[in-house]
């Protein structure tokens, strides 16, 4: 976007916003499966006889990459928004700490909370837990913590999509120290995938090194974009940017890299490239310009609320004594409006509230 769409305090990167949702409801194609299960597993499960399978093959089939590619768009917000005030001393740790805190931790806290005593009824009914069984003492402790995915864990437990945001947090922490102890260069943003891509060529696993990797390459972008902002060269960037993408499949498939290699380099190169792309102005009605807004706004509650609700029918059917439908149109459909309608109010009547409040009170 323009630099004056950019300064003001309620401006958005309306192109970013529209990357968001999408990656949102890849997340939620992805879940959809979790009808089928047992315990933590599929039961008797045909992925190609899932709803609309023809139409939405995509994100049910690769829909759990949209967490690579929150990551990144986290990196480009962050180092757009945060990446002079940090290394210059005008947002300090407290201040910092409570904006995290704020956006992430209220919702999480509910949803928390609300799916460990729905999990509570669902086991009174079957003896086991739905989709993610480790909701126990311990991981209860992790997930208050926010560290529910930092290793020390046995698996996924509770509202199990906190796993990322549980990553991420590292992240920022790893972020913070760096603006203020390294200083602000690009090369830091360099530095920091080169010692990601030797962890992995080393066999970690971590995610912490994964959403690393894509959360300073998404940075990568915004410094790029920040310093050719205004320049009779940003136009020839973006096709150049957009050529070398091109070729990144033709030179991953040329050294016969598997799908599972392919796939992760690929966003790795492209989506950095695809986020200078989107911010830009984008002129459009003022409506639109509304809507686009709501649905980037309510993403976050949309990845938080939609495991609740899956649970919440799981119940619902089970005390119906009726298997759950989800081949059917019809309950696909009820499920997706459900989510998206709960996660515009929760976004409006809880988590905006509760972030102002605190942010009120203590930043």
């Amino acid at each position: 976007m323009a630099s004056s769409a950019l300064q003001g305090n309620n401006s958005k990167l309306l192109g970013l916003e529209v990357l968001r949702f999408i990656s949102a409801m890849a997340v939620l194609f992805w879940h959809y499966q979790h009808f089928s299960f047992v315990a933590d597993k599929a039961v008797d499960f045909a992925q190609n006889q899932q709803p609309l399978y023809g139409v939405f093959a995509l994100f049910y089939n690769y829909g759990f990459y949209g967490v690579q590619v929150f990551w990144c768009i986290s990196g480009f917000i962050f180092f757009w928004k945060y990446r002079t005030a940090l290394a210059d001393g005008a947002i300090g740790a407290r201040k910092f700490f409570v904006l995290r805190f704020s956006r992430l931790y209220p919702l999480h806290f509910v949803t928390m909370v609300l799916v460990g005593l729905l999990q509570l009824v669902y086991f009174a009914q079957r003896g086991y837990y739905f989709v993610y069984q480790h909701n126990d003492l311990k991981h209860l402790i992790l997930n208050l913590f926010l560290a529910s995915h930092w290793g020390l864990q046995d698996g996924y437990s509770f509202n199990a999509p906190i796993w990322s945001i549980s990553v991420e947090v590292l992240v920022y922490l790893i972020f913070f120290l760096t603006l203020r102890s390294v200083g602000r260069s690009a090369w830091v943003n360099g530095a920091v995938l080169l010692i990601c891509a030797a962890a992995k060529w080393a066999g970690a696993t971590s995610p912490v090194v994964d959403a690393a990797a894509y959360f300073y390459a998404g940075g990568l972008a915004a410094i790029a974009f920040r310093y050719l902002e205004g320049s009779k060269y940003l136009a020839h960037a973006k096709l150049v940017m957009l050529a070398f993408v091109a070729l990144t499949p033709v030179a991953a498939y040329a050294g016969n890299y598997s799908r599972e290699q392919f796939i992760p380099l690929f966003l790795l190169a492209y989506l950095p490239v695809l986020l200078f792309v989107a911010a830009r102005d984008f002129p459009m009605p003022t409506k639109i310009q509304r809507l686009v807004e709501a649905a980037g706004n309510m993403t976050y509650s949309s990845y938080l609320v939609h495991f609740p609700i899956q649970l919440s029918l799981a119940i619902f059917c089970d005390w119906l004594n009726r298997p759950i439908p989800y081949y059917s149109v019809k309950f696909f459909g009820m499920f997706m409006g459900l989510t998206l309608v709960a996660a515009y109010f929760v976004y409006r009547w809880f988590e905006l509230p509760a972030q102002d409040a605190i942010r009120r009170k203590f930043a």
